[in-house]
Parts: C-alpha cells; structure tokens; sequence
C-alpha cells in the first residue's frame, strides 16, 4: 500500500459546480402537488388512527369478556 486513494480528488470550485449543475436537474412539485400530497398524508394519518383506535377497543373488549373484568 503506497497511500494513495483511487478516488478523484476535486477542488472545491469543482465541487460547487458539480453540486450546482445536479441541484438544476432536481424537478421540484408544483404547488397543488404539494397540496394534494399534504392532504393524502393528512387522510390516511386520521384513517391509519381510526382505525388502530377501533382495533384497540375491539381487542380491549375480548379481553374483558376473557378475563371476566368490569363485569
């Protein structure tokens, strides 16, 4: 081993430049994407919730009648 990496070594005004060039390529969402998306999260968060919430009662229940609590 002589030390040497085979990594291309960049100065740092080649890497801005490069950093530059890949930052143009990125497509950003238009604003009704972005929107919609906020919404969709919105929407299955409340039904991922109720659902895990009537699940919970569901199975809180059973285990009642199992165990035979709070009758």
């Amino acid at each position: 081993m002589n030390g040497t990496t085979s990594a291309k070594k960049t100065n740092i005004g080649d890497f801005i430049r490069e950093v530059r060039q890949e930052a143009a390529k990125v497509t950003w969402p238009s604003r009704k994407e972005t929107l919609i998306t906020t919404a969709m999260v919105f929407a299955m968060s409340i039904l991922a919730a109720l659902f895990f919430f009537f699940v919970d009662q569901i199975l809180s229940f059973g285990v009642r009648i199992i165990l035979g609590l709070g009758a």
